[in-house]
């Protein structure tokens, strides 16, 4: 956990320690709830599909976060789900053009 000192007024825990970190594979998609407080596990479901609360299982086991298939991380299962549906809506082109930006370290928003 990433904590800064006290009285700093910035906040006391990172971002990334909470909601899910994603991971997109050429036909299957991988979720991990990160949440501290309760943790969800893992789930895979086709890269077509929509990841629900019930697909998460505690014992399965997601990709590394250094994996190149990593996306990111998302507050909600809504937004990890919006973001799958408009990722499956561009085009080839499009998805190579993203993922090349990824793979020399450079932000995707």
């Amino acid at each position: 956990m990433n904590r800064r000192p006290a009285g700093t007024g910035e906040c006391t825990e990172s971002w990334t320690e909470m909601g899910f970190a994603l991971w997109v594979g050429a036909d299957t998609a991988w979720a991990q709830g990160t949440h501290e407080y309760r943790p969800m596990g893992s789930a895979v479901i086709g890269v077509r599909g929509v990841f629900t609360a019930r697909d998460f299982r505690g014992r399965a086991k997601a990709p590394r976060r250094d994996d190149p298939r990593f996306t990111g991380h998302f507050a909600s299962l809504g937004q990890m789900n919006d973001f799958l549906a408009r990722f499956r809506t561009r085009s080839q082109a499009r998805r190579k053009k993203i993922r090349a930006w990824k793979s020399r370290g450079a932000p995707y928003f």
